[in-house]
């Protein structure tokens, strides 16, 4: 048994979702999968939150606009009208529900966490009802489950949820597996959980590949498949290196590292559910469904070079804190990164020196995090500084820390394209290199470090 995860950019527009029903009937029987919603409406349904708060006049028409685009997709898709009819009966309790919804925060003008976590997980709530619905109407064995009567328990957080994999796998090994058979498709929704209190939690943006590792770990599948509208993990991002190379096999490691410094291919957290399973992950192609696509797997496979993959991210930024003997003052660190943490904001990584403490966030926080840290009494350092025009390269391969020569070799292949390196990572990872340039030098900096390695 598979489960695949099937992603918003494969949701989007009649002519692409037919495309994936086709793809579902083809290849998809006796398989699980997990879906995101439709392609912008996760979006919508945060957007939709400030307009409620704003004015309550404008929520009927936000919700109308999301019933009009799940409807009008089911029409293109479904050619029953009793089929139709039904789907529309099925669809309108979760809508109203939605408008119910805003207009409790309308009338609260507040949007809680707990509030947050329950509008958005709507988007994949729709997606699968629809999905379910379309393919028995094409004469499959279709159904959908929900994370509640599934059983994906998780730890509770809003907006950052982990699985409780012991409870979540005899749940879904009691609840879940006696449904399949070698014809079910059985749709779940991605990106949230319920917590042992029962509250719904979702896991974060991009959550749905984690919770399709969690239901491939649980149910013990054969392997997990990501459908994306791209080839797999590239050499480098094409947009950047046109001559980027498709990266046929890598290790949890590697993959990890790229989903961290930029490559939109998988959420960072999508291996640790499956690395103590050892299950497969592949990243399947659906415009070219028997291309080879990239497989991640336990064991690495060097290359003759080390380096697999140069990667890249502009959301970063350097908050700079500086103050004598960083290394010898006693919870200095500890201190700023708890303050951050209370607010809410979450550190990338640090590097320190004996005179200045270096937090790598996200551009979205650098400015709130830097008050943040003014307003803490005493102040525990003299200065600090904002950093926001950096990206943050990473050069990524399995077992690179082993190798002599690697650092030498990228430094002097930026050097000679006059590149200055601004900050360096080395030793923390095992399969990565990390280091900061000016952004105004990433082209060049990635065009001469992939021309170096691969």
């Amino acid at each position: 048994m598979k489960v695949i995860k099937i992603g918003g950019g494969c949701l989007k527009g009649e002519a692409v979702v037919s495309s994936i029903v086709a793809l579902i009937i083809q290849r998809g029987r006796g398989n699980v999968f997990v879906l995101s919603a439709l392609s912008g409406i996760t979006d919508k349904l945060m957007n939709g939150i400030e307009i409620a708060m704003a004015d309550e006049d404008n929520i009927p028409s936000l919700v109308d606009e999301i019933r009009r685009e799940h409807l009008g997709l089911a029409r293109h898709l479904i050619a029953s009208e009793t089929d139709l009819k039904a789907l529309e009966e099925e669809f309108e309790p979760h809508f109203l529900k939605i408008e119910r919804y805003f207009f409790g925060i309308s009338f609260t003008r507040e949007a809680t966490p707990r509030m947050q976590d329950i509008i958005v997980s709507y988007g994949e709530r729709l997606s699968v009802i629809l999905m379910a619905k379309v393919l028995k109407s094409h004469g499959e064995d279709a159904h959908y489950i929900m994370p509640r009567d599934a059983g994906i328990i998780t730890d509770g957080r809003f907006a950052d949820a982990t699985a409780n994999m012991p409870i979540t796998s005899k749940n879904m090994q009691k609840n879940v597996l006696p449904m399949m058979t070698e014809r079910t498709i059985l749709f779940v929704p991605g990106f949230f959980g319920i917590s042992e209190t029962g509250e719904v939690t979702t896991f974060g943006r991009g959550g749905s590949d984690y919770s399709a590792a969690v239901v491939a770990a649980a149910m013990k599948a054969d392997i997990l498949e990501i459908w994306k509208d791209t080839e797999g993990f590239m050499t480098a991002d094409p947009r950047n290196i046109p001559e980027a190379k498709l990266i046929s096999i890598l290790s949890y490691e590697e993959a990890s590292e790229l989903a961290y410094s930029g490559a939109s291919i998988l959420h960072p957290r999508t291996v640790e559910p499956v690395r103590k399973s050892g299950i497969n992950i592949a990243i399947k192609n659906t415009l070219n469904p028997d291309g080879p696509g990239s497989l991640i797997t336990e064991q690495a496979v060097h290359d003759k070079n080390v380096i697999k993959s140069i990667s890249h991210s502009m959301d970063i930024a350097v908050l700079k804190v500086y103050a004598s003997g960083v290394g010898l003052r006693q919870g200095i660190l500890a201190h700023i990164a708890g303050t951050l943490a209370k607010a809410g904001i979450n550190i990338k990584s640090v590097v320190t020196s004996q005179t200045c403490i270096s937090l790598l966030l996200s551009r979205k926080d650098i400015e709130r995090a830097h008050r943040v840290i003014l307003e803490v009494k005493p102040r525990l350092f003299r200065e600090s500084e904002q950093v926001t025009d950096t990206a943050l390269i990473s050069v990524v391969g399995d077992g690179l820390h082993n190798h002599r020569g690697i650092a030498a070799r990228c430094f002097t292949a930026v050097s000679q394209v006059d590149v200055n390196i601004e900050m360096i990572s080395f030793g923390p990872s095992k399969a990565a290199l990390y280091f900061l340039v000016h952004e105004t030098d990433l082209e060049k900096t990635m065009a001469a470090l992939h021309s170096q390695f691969v």
